[in-house]
């Protein structure tokens, strides 16, 4: 066990933490909100960006793009932690089989695990790896680059890798200094990843200005996901500009975190402080951030990382996996608008 947990600590990217501020106070109620929910994007850093490419392929039949800061590619920890800490973090020990992956994806499409995979041929997707990256290795985003261009037009894929960021969201002014990494691993890099990342993933926004209205609210994961959200902590916050707030259609974009970056180590800096609440209170898109938790017990995940090696089942990359099917969950949650109370379809394909 201690073994393990030293294991676990060398290759989860982020640590230490500050407590939560005001601006997700746990006494706001979360408006009623209509989304459009057949045009999800999706974004993580690190473990949340092997969860967000897990999320996406569970369900590309109404998640339509993904942005992916410092990952490998889908199953690259084939379900094994040594697998994971040996070729898809911070060293190559064996060559990594690509094929070997993405069939794996292909075997959960033909069982309906996963939505089926021709959904990501229009799929927006936009890639970063910070070429001071030492906690990932430029080579498994790479792969995670070319498998996507198995799947997905390659007019439709950017590929930013010139940035000399380090481990880290790199934004425009916030955070540490770019080459380091460090909690809450938030770089000041003078680089707007969100804008550039939401850009492609949505385009024509509308460029933001310098104040944001919309506000920050904290909802019940357990609540929402229901037995699915065992390994998440009690509290996720959703971020709700104002026109959504007062009922307007409005798009669902999830940002998922990496290892301890999680609430109640970082506080509310994953939250509000990448940017991606500066364009999303300008353009009508709803912020869901959900939340992890550290557990020092079985399953072993001491610095709260999203599941991309299977400590929760041997099904968390797909639609059974209970940290998809809980976000998933939680979308159907707050999707409350009246707009929605008219229609069938939610969005969220089933999970069972």
């Amino acid at each position: 066990m201690k073994t393990t947990y030293k294991i676990l600590a060398s290759f989860c990217a982020l640590y230490s933490g500050v407590a939560l501020s005001n601006a997700a106070n746990s006494d706001n109620v979360l408006p009623p909100l209509s989304l459009d929910v057949e045009q999800v994007t999706v974004s993580g850093l690190s473990s949340g960006g092997y969860m967000a490419t897990q999320f996406h392929i569970a369900h590309s039949d109404w998640v339509k793009g993904a942005g992916i800061i410092a990952a490998g590619p889908y199953y690259c920890a084939q379900n094994d932690i040594t697998t994971a800490l040996n070729q898809c973090v911070n060293k190559v020990d064996a060559p990594i089989n690509l094929d070997a992956l993405s069939s794996v994806a292909i075997d959960y499409a033909n069982e309906g695990s996963i939505a089926p995979l021709a959904g990501l041929k229009d799929a927006k997707v936009w890639l970063f790896h910070g070429t001071n990256d030492v906690r990932v290795t430029a080579q498994a985003s790479d792969l995670l680059y070319r498998q996507y261009q198995s799947w997905t037009d390659t007019q439709n894929i950017v590929y930013v890798n010139d940035q000399s960021a380090a481990h880290h969201f790199p934004t425009l002014n916030e955070g540490s200094n770019c080459s380091v990494s460090e909690s809450p691993f938030i770089g000041n890099c003078n680089y707007d990843t969100a804008g550039n990342m939401l850009n492609h993933l949505l385009p024509y926004l509308t460029a933001p200005d310098d104040s944001v209205s919309g506000k920050v609210y904290t909802i019940s994961q357990q609540k929402l996901a229901g037995s699915d959200g065992e390994t998440l902590a009690e509290k996720g916050f959703v971020f709700v500009p104002e026109n959504c707030a007062s009922g307007e259609s409005c798009r669902l974009h999830i940002s998922f975190h990496g290892c301890n970056q999680y609430a109640e180590v970082v506080g509310n800096s994953y939250v509000t402080k990448t940017g991606i609440n500066r364009w999303a209170d300008d353009n009508n898109i709803v912020v869901l951030y959900p939340q992890t938790k550290k557990s020092l017990f079985m399953p072993l995940n001491p610095q709260g990382c999203w599941d991309w090696w299977g400590y929760t089942s041997d099904d968390y990359a797909n639609r059974k996996g209970a940290q998809i099917s809980a976000v998933a969950n939680m979308i159907k949650g707050i999707n409350t608008g009246a707009i929605n109370k008219e229609t069938t379809n939610t969005g969220t394909a089933n999970n069972d």
